[in-house]
């Protein structure tokens, strides 16, 4: 399908159902200015000082860097990150995709691997957001000494951006003094507190059992960590795939889009706009 007919083609899905389910990898932050570092390159690109020491992303996004003897890189990494994500807007297509789900019948629930903050900061429900990789906006403690979580708000984090080193002190547990870490899903991590995921999820199901209508729609969700993709590959809905690398779909009635998020959501605003114009209006 070209262009004009794979956006009609997107326009009637969503259109069709009751609710939006709205899955989102690392490539909806990308178009915010947010770094993709998935990748080896991309990393190091962002943070040189760990191409410099040979680290690589399973390495840094990971609990034993808060357990060695320089927790003050780990955090160099996860304390720049946490103030980029406060300083960065999310781009308009948080805006358009809100407003397309809040006009649905039974509304639209985020299923997402990002970390950020973003569908909040853009003015999603919260109640309607499950972060299946946790927030770097909770802390925990790195033992842990308990399933306690806190807010970040209170962690000013000072970082040495030339060697990814935080220089401000160390957040600390409240509950024992042992350092804190975020409460995010790392590699290799059996310390991770699930608990508020996994209430998140719970939402998330009574949700689609109570939704009569359901359609997909992925926003960057690569194949690498395929976490965000899991529903559109399983769920047996109308899945709408937006990548620009990675947008192959296997079902005939599914749309694959090869383009970046926020372009995309421009689009789909300005073919719903055509589909609503096209419809009669209910007699009175």
């Amino acid at each position: 399908m070209d262009l004009d007919t794979s956006m009609a083609r997107c326009a009637e899905i969503i259109s069709s159902c009751t609710g939006l389910l709205i899955t989102a990898g690392a490539g909806m932050g990308v178009d915010s200015g947010l770094p993709d570092f998935r990748g080896t390159e991309g990393l190091w690109e962002a943070y040189p000082a760990l191409r410099q020491a040979g680290i690589d992303f399973t390495e840094i996004a990971n609990p034993a860097a808060f357990a060695s003897r320089r927790p003050e890189l780990a955090w160099g990494f996860y304390g720049h990150r946490l103030k980029l994500y406060r300083d960065t807007e999310p781009h308009v297509g948080y805006r358009i995709l809100r407003e397309i789900g809040e006009r649905l019948p039974d509304g639209y629930f985020v299923h997402t691997s990002n970390v950020d903050g973003h569908f909040q900061k853009a003015g999603f429900d919260t109640e309607r957001i499950s972060e299946v990789h946790g927030s770097i906006h909770l802390l925990q403690c790195t033992r842990p000494c308990s399933g306690r979580m806190w807010s970040a708000d209170d962690f000013d984090p000072e970082i040495d951006e030339a060697r990814c080193l935080l220089t401000s002190p160390l957040p600390r547990c409240p509950n024992c003094g042992s350092l804190a870490r975020p409460n995010i899903l790392m590699f290799d991590d059996i310390r991770w507190l699930p608990a508020r995921s996994e209430f998140q999820a719970e939402r998330l199901t009574k949700w689609r059992k109570a939704t009569a209508r359901i359609a997909v729609i992925e926003l960057g969700a690569g194949t690498a960590i395929p976490t965000a993709r899991y529903p559109g590959n399983t769920w047996g809905r109308p899945l709408i795939r937006v990548n620009p690398t990675e947008s192959d779909v296997t079902k005939v009635d599914d749309v694959g889009m090869a383009m970046g998020a926020r372009d995309f959501l421009v689009q789909l605003e300005k073919a719903l706009s055509v589909v609503s114009m096209r419809r009669p209006e209910s007699p009175a």
